[in-house]
């Protein structure tokens, strides 16, 4: 990457600071371009979904997998339901989605509780282990809350074979005008569901997995406590990458931590971070890190900056960083601050090798919190950060009364956020198209057809909070 002017402005930028200008191309269509990392951690998509308990679940972590990117679990979260977490992932479809089962006995209000927490907003009634119905939100309309499934569900169902091809489910689905296709095994039974778009999508994408055919998943380790055991125990649980995650990782402890982590001989990669500068990058991998998470206060939920005026605008932090890194032949994740697709791809014009992606993602079907609609009836979930008071009384919860409330009277970060599904693209895969249509169409106006030639050639300016404002769109004329 070079800035426009030829040289490096004289103080730090955000994404909003900064532009991509064009260049001669001979990519003909953003669908040449390849947007699969180098990072070795086996993503097709330069996509990381945070650790952040309000948004890290496992059916984020499966739709994510499934489209190409990878999520993290959180440090949080005990040991057995991670590797309950990481298990089931793995046992995921690469094509079809899981869907939500109900028994033909269930009652509509079942329904209406469970059909939310998809996107396409339909469940699959199961008997005996085969399917026999679809039931839609719009099949539970003015309709007794008591009433069984079995007696307003569709039994119009558009079965297929869990191996026949997305473009033969695509074409099935339309001509029978049906919400969704089933899938089914040689037996009968459920293997999963496709939508038209999850078809489409199945043609566009292609799933992040490892060498056994299962969805990738990585999950995280604090830097206190017993590090080296927990490392280990994921390890056995099956991660396929592994994040050594503090607010502050230019530290002692994370040193520490990272060696105890490489002394288990991990075959899979290690991240580890958060640091903001070249120093702190070159600290980390030389304790064993392949990846260095960078960013310090970008984040929705992230109050550091205002509360401590430590951190550092993050474009140029990612850019610093990922230099260090390359010259020591490893990587860097940016985490934090991208709230456009063009922060994004801004990011990877920096040299990141993915984007860590947290609160832009909560306000989603797939984010674990349950949906609830404010007074005016928008649904919404609600968000919160890994260092504020909800995150830390989760975290200390076994510890002495004492003790959780001394630690509770330094908590940074917001509690309860309201992240509202957007009407237009109220699921992680929206967002993901959003995204990736965004990158792609980057990378063919700066003329590169991998993120190494996007990084190599993109041709950076620096603008005004006027010039960022104009490139803007408009929501009603002037």
């Amino acid at each position: 990457m070079q800035f426009l002017d030829g040289a490096t402005p004289p103080h730090d930028l955000t994404y909003d600071d900064v532009f991509m200008v064009p260049r001669s191309s001979s990519v003909a269509s953003r669908y040449d371009v390849d947007l699969a990392t180098s990072d070795g951690t086996g993503a097709t998509l330069p996509l990381v979904v945070a650790n952040m308990t309000a948004i890290a679940g496992k059916r984020m972590a499966e739709t994510v997998a499934r489209r190409g990117g990878i999520t993290v679990i959180p440090q949080d979260i005990p040991i057995p339901v991670v590797a309950d977490v990481v298990a089931w992932v793995k046992q995921r479809h690469t094509v079809f989605d899981t869907p939500i089962e109900l028994r033909p006995d269930q009652t509509v209000a079942e329904a209406l509780s469970l059909i939310p927490k998809r996107a396409h907003k339909a469940a699959v009634v199961v008997q005996d282990g085969r399917p026999v119905g679809v039931v839609s939100e719009a099949d539970c309309a003015e309709v007794d809350r008591f009433a069984q499934v079995g007696s307003v569900m569709n039994q119009a169902v558009v079965t297929v074979s869990a191996s026949t091809d997305p473009r033969e489910v695509y074409d099935a689905i339309e001509r029978a005008k049906a919400p969704l296709a089933v899938a089914v095994s040689e037996t009968g039974a459920l293997v999963g569901a496709l939508t038209r778009l999850g078809a489409l999508r199945a043609t566009l994408y292609a799933p992040a997995v490892d060498a056994t055919g299962g969805l990738r998943i990585a999950a995280a380790v604090g830097v206190n406590g017993e590090v080296k055991e927990r490392a280990s125990e994921l390890l056995a649980a099956g991660v396929d990458c592994l994040v050594v995650d503090t607010a502050h990782g230019h530290q002692d402890r994370m040193v520490q931590a990272l060696q105890a982590v490489r002394s288990l001989a991990p075959e899979v990669p290690v991240a580890a971070g958060n640091v903001v500068s070249a120093e702190g990058t070159r600290a980390l991998v030389e304790a064993g890190a392949d990846i260095v998470k960078v960013g310090v206060g970008p984040g929705a939920m992230c109050t550091t900056r205002m509360m401590t005026g430590v951190g550092r605008p993050q474009f140029s932090a990612v850019l610093e960083c990922s230099a260090a890194a390359r010259e020591l032949g490893k990587h860097v994740w940016a985490d934090g601050g991208v709230r456009h697709p063009r922060d994004v791809a801004l990011a990877l014009a920096a040299g990141a090798s993915s984007v860590m992606i947290g609160s832009w993602f909560a306000g989603t079907h797939e984010s674990p919190g349950d949906l609830m609609h404010d007074a005016d009836g928008r649904p919404f979930k609600v968000s919160f950060g890994m260092a504020s008071a909800r995150a830390v009384a989760n975290r200390t919860s076994g510890e002495s009364s004492y003790d959780r409330a001394r630690k509770g009277l330094y908590e940074e970060g917001i509690s309860s956020s309201r992240m509202y599904l957007d009407p237009q693209r109220p699921g992680v895969e929206d967002l993901i198209d959003q995204i990736c249509s965004g990158v792609r169409s980057s990378c063919t106006y700066a003329g590169a057809r991998d993120l190494t030639e996007l990084h190599e050639r993109a041709l950076v300016g620096v603008q005004s909070a006027a010039g960022f404002h104009e490139g803007r769109p408009l929501d009603r004329s002037w």
